[in-house]
C-alpha cells in the first residue's frame, strides 16, 4: 500500500513538472542547471542530514553517487539533442516504451527478480499503453518540415535510434539507482541530492559559458523553474522509496502512469490532438497498472 502511495504521488509530482515545462515552452541546459539548483538549495536541508544521520555503508557509494549523476545527465543531453534531430512523435513514445521494457528485463537478468506472468502481462499492458499514448501526440513529420522521402525518412529512423537509445539510458539510470537504494543500501534522500549536487556541477559550466543566461531563464519562467526544480527530485526521491518496498519490475512499469496524466492533460489544458487514442491508450495502462497490483 505505501508503495502504491508512492508511486501515485511521483506520477502526480512528475506529470505535474512536466505540464508546468510543457506550458512554459523552455527547456535546454541553462533550464535545467536552473531547476537544478533550485532542487539542490530546497532539499539540502533534507539531503544532509539525512547523508551524515546514515552514512553510506556501501564503500562505493561515492562511484554510486557519480554514476547516478552521470546517467541522469545523459538522459537530459541525449532526450535534447533527440529532439532537435527527430520528431518527438516517433522518440517520445519509444523511450518511454523501451525503458521501462528493458528495467524489467534488467531487473530479472541483474537483481535476480522473477516477477510471475500476471506481473509481466501487466508490464507488458503499460508499455503498449504508454507507446499509444507517446504517438497520440505525433504529428505529420512530413507537413511539419516539408521534407523530401528519403529525408523524411532520415528523420524516422534518427528518430528510431534516438528513442531506443533513450530508453536504455533510462533502463541503465532505473537499475542503477535501485541497487544503490537496495543492494547498496544508500539512504534515498541523500543519495539523490548528492546525485543533483553531481549534475549541477557537470551542467553549471556550460551555463556559465553565457553571462547572464541563469538569470534571464529565471526571470522570464519562475514558476517552471520553482516547479520543476521542487517536483522533479521529489518525484523521484519517491520512486527511490518505492524501490525499497516493492520489486523493480513492478514499479519501473507502474511509475510510467504518470504518461497517463501527461498525455490527457495535452489533450484537456494544451487543446493537443487525437484524445481517442489517448483515451485508449490510458485505458490499457490502467489495465495493465490493475495486473502489476493484482501480482
Amino acid at each position: 500500500m505505501i508503495a502504491a502511495l508512492l508511486i501515485a504521488g511521483a506520477a502526480i509530482a512528475h506529470a505535474t513538472w512536466n505540464i508546468a515545462m510543457k506550458r512554459a515552452g523552455t527547456s535546454g541546459t541553462t533550464f535545467i542547471t536552473a531547476t537544478l539548483l533550485v532542487g539542490v538549495v530546497v532539499f539540502a536541508p533534507f539531503g544532509i542530514p539525512a547523508l551524515v544521520a546514515t552514512p553510506p555503508h556501501a564503500e562505493a557509494w561515492p562511484l554510486l553517487v557519480l554514476g547516478s549523476g552521470l546517467l541522469q545527465l545523459a538522459y537530459f543531453l541525449v532526450l535534447q539533442r533527440g529532439y532537435r534531430l527527430a520528431d518527438v512523435g516517433v522518440v517520445y513514445p519509444l523511450a518511454r516504451g523501451t525503458g521501462p521494457l528493458l528495467s524489467v528485463v534488467g531487473a530479472i537478468v541483474l537483481l535476480g527478480e522473477q516477477p510471475g506472468p500476471v506481473v509481466l502481462a501487466g508490464a507488458a499492458l503499460v508499455v503498449a499503453g504508454v507507446v499509444v499514448i507517446g504517438l497520440a501526440g505525433a504529428r505529420d513529420s512530413g507537413e511539419l518540415h516539408g521534407e523530401p522521402g528519403p529525408a523524411l525518412a532520415a528523420r524516422r529512423w534518427r528518430g528510431i535510434r534516438y528513442g531506443a537509445a533513450i530508453g536504455v539510458i533510462i533502463a541503465a539510470y532505473t537499475l542503477w539507482d535501485a541497487a544503490a537504494v537496495t543492494v547498496a543500501g544508500l539512504e534515498p534522500v541523500g543519495y539523490y541530492w548528492a546525485s543533483m549536487v553531481v549534475q549541477l556541477a557537470l551542467l553549471l559550466p556550460l551555463s556559465l559559458r553565457e553571462p547572464g543566461a541563469l538569470g534571464k531563464v529565471a526571470r522570464a519562467h519562475p514558476a517552471a523553474v520553482a516547479l520543476v526544480g521542487v517536483l522533479s527530485p521529489l518525484a523521484y526521491v519517491a520512486v527511490l522509496l518505492a524501490y525499497q518496498l516493492a520489486p523493480v519490475s513492478i514499479v519501473a512499469p507502474a511509475r510510467e502512469v504518470s504518461v497517463v496524466l501527461i498525455g490527457l492533460a495535452g489533450w484537456l489544458l494544451l487543446r493537443e490532438p487525437h484524445p481517442v487514442r489517448r483515451i485508449a491508450g490510458s485505458v490499457v495502462v490502467l489495465a495493465g497498472i490493475a495486473l502489476l497490483a493484482l501480482g
